[in-house]
Parts: C-alpha cells; sequence; structure tokens
C-alpha cells in the first residue's frame, strides 16, 4: 500500500490497467502524446509493475492504453463536434447525431444489439468500447471505415485510458468488464486484404512515435508561420499530410485533430471552417497507401 500511495491518482490508475492484463506506457501530463524520448511505445508499453512505478513516479502521465499488445480493437466513438458539421448522406437522420448512434444503427442493420464490454467515455462525450481481437486475424487502426464517426484502434494502435486529464476532463471507466470477443457483425466490417494480418507475419512498422511526432512538429511549425489568404490551404496541406503519417501507424488521428485544431485557432481561422478542412484533408491521407 505504501509503494501505491507514492504513485499518485495517475500512477495507481496506470497499475490498476497492468493487473487486468492491459499494456500501457506513459503519455506527456495533460496530453495524448507518448512521453518517452527516443524509444517507441510500442516497444516499451507493459504490464510489468516495477516499470509502472518507475515512469509514474516521475511525473503525473496521463495513461496510454496499447491496444495490439493488450489484444484488443477499441471502437472510438464520437460526437459531432458543433451542430453545423456535414454529416455523410447515409447518416442524414434525425436519430443519427454521433459515432454511436451509426454503431447502433450498424448493429440493427444487422440484426443485433451491441454487447455489454468495457467502455471508457472520454472528455468530448464520446465512448470507448473495448473489445477482444478475432482469433482468427488481427485488426489494426482504422478510420472511419465501420461508419461516420467512428476510428478504431488495435494493431500499432493506442487510446487514452480511463483516469487520464486532457484539458482539465478526466477519461472515465463507465463499464468495468473484461473486454468481450469483437462482434462478428464489426469484424466482418473492418476485415479486408489491407488491415488483416495473421498472427505470425505481424511485424512493427517501420515508422515509430518519433517520427509521428517530429513530422506533427514541423507542420503545426509551418502552419503557424503561415501567411494571410493560404491558411486554410496549408491547414488542407497539413491535415492530408500528417494523415498519410496516421496510415503508417506513426500518430493517432485523434492528436492529429485536436492540435491542429489549436493551431488554426491561433492563427485566426473560425473553428467549424478548421474542422471542416481538417477533417477533409485527414481522411484523404489515411486513404493514401503511398
Amino acid at each position: 500500500m505504501g509503494e501505491q500511495s507514492r504513485l499518485g491518482r495517475l500512477g495507481r490508475m496506470a497499475s490498476w490497467h497492468a493487473a487486468r492484463g492491459l499494456s500501457v506506457f506513459p503519455l506527456s501530463p495533460a496530453t495524448k502524446i507518448p512521453a518517452l524520448e527516443k524509444v517507441n511505445w510500442q516497444d516499451v508499453a507493459t504490464t510489468d509493475q516495477a516499470q509502472i512505478e518507475q515512469w509514474w513516479r516521475a511525473a503525473p502521465y496521463n495513461i496510454g492504453v496499447a491496444t495490439g499488445t493488450s489484444g484488443l480493437l477499441v471502437v472510438d466513438l464520437d460526437m459531432p463536434k458543433n451542430a453545423g458539421q456535414v454529416v455523410p448522406d447515409q447518416w442524414r437522420s434525425s436519430d443519427v447525431h454521433s459515432g454511436y448512434d451509426v454503431l447502433v444503427a450498424l448493429a440493427a442493420k444487422a440484426h443485433q444489439e451491441l454487447p455489454r464490454t468495457w467502455k471508457v467515455t472520454t472528455p468530448s462525450g464520446g465512448m470507448h468500447l473495448y473489445f477482444r481481437q478475432p482469433d482468427c486475424f488481427e485488426l489494426g487502426n482504422s478510420a472511419g471505415r465501420l461508419g461516420w464517426k467512428i476510428d478504431t484502434r488495435g494493431i500499432g494502435g493506442y487510446v487514452v485510458g480511463s483516469g487520464s486529464v486532457v484539458r482539465g476532463q478526466r477519461y472515465r471507466a463507465a463499464m468495468i468488464r473484461r473486454p468481450v470477443p469483437l462482434p462478428d457483425w464489426i469484424a466482418s466490417r473492418l476485415a479486408s486484404p489491407m488491415n488483416q494480418s495473421s498472427r505470425r507475419s505481424v511485424q512493427p512498422g517501420r515508422y515509430g512515435h518519433t517520427y509521428g511526432l517530429k513530422a506533427l512538429s514541423n507542420h503545426l511549425e509551418k502552419l503557424l508561420a503561415s501567411a494571410n489568404g493560404r491558411r486554410n490551404d496549408d491547414l488542407n496541406f497539413a491535415a492530408y499530410a500528417l494523415g498519410k503519417v496516421a496510415a503508417r501507424g506513426a500518430l493517432e488521428p485523434g492528436t492529429i485533430r485536436d492540435e491542429l485544431l489549436a493551431a488554426s485557432q491561433r492563427i485566426g481561422l473560425g473553428r467549424r471552417e478548421a474542422e471542416r478542412t481538417i477533417e477533409s484533408g485527414l481522411e484523404a491521407g489515411l486513404q493514401s497507401r503511398i
């Protein structure tokens, strides 16, 4: 108890995740960005309590949960950022307002109900649903593949763990139970030759998070120096280029959205305009395999 008490609340939460079989690593305090320099978070994520105590004694880090190492596929259900956001034609219904609504509609179409599984609510009003990876293949990350406002995190990805705080708001465990297997009706929509891989053939990506963070820093620097009249075009290019980086597994799309939106507001772009531009460029980049 004495060792645990010295960890602080976030350290105890990191230890709590690890005790339940989830591999964790530090995120910089109050952010979603990996904290450890000169190492790839995929290489150090762990359930080892001694290592966790060492990390979290050093700083009140947020908690990164490595989804692939933990055997998870996490479905990330987002909320619309504002009432004026463009909604794809197929989801223009009075009953569809968020990623959760889309997933419910997809379940109904498959004549299924959403299973009760580990659930974390996010500060934006969205939620993360934790599922076990399918037995016959492993799934990586996706953005919008399952449906509007739905991303997934699997091999090569991570999510922010419950207890973490971003912009003064906390990620909260809304349902704590062993993650259930990913339903077949979700797995079949995500599975394709591009994102399936044999358990024996999964290899670490050659683009680590150091590469991703450097790319993010470079594009943010250029965007903040953007000349009046070119700012929206430069924002679109940054979102597209960073989307390609995310497609290689070196950055999380959510981190890109947050950082680009903050930078765009600093240079005077309106929030709604910036969100549309970021989403368009990011989606194009994520779909690129070049």
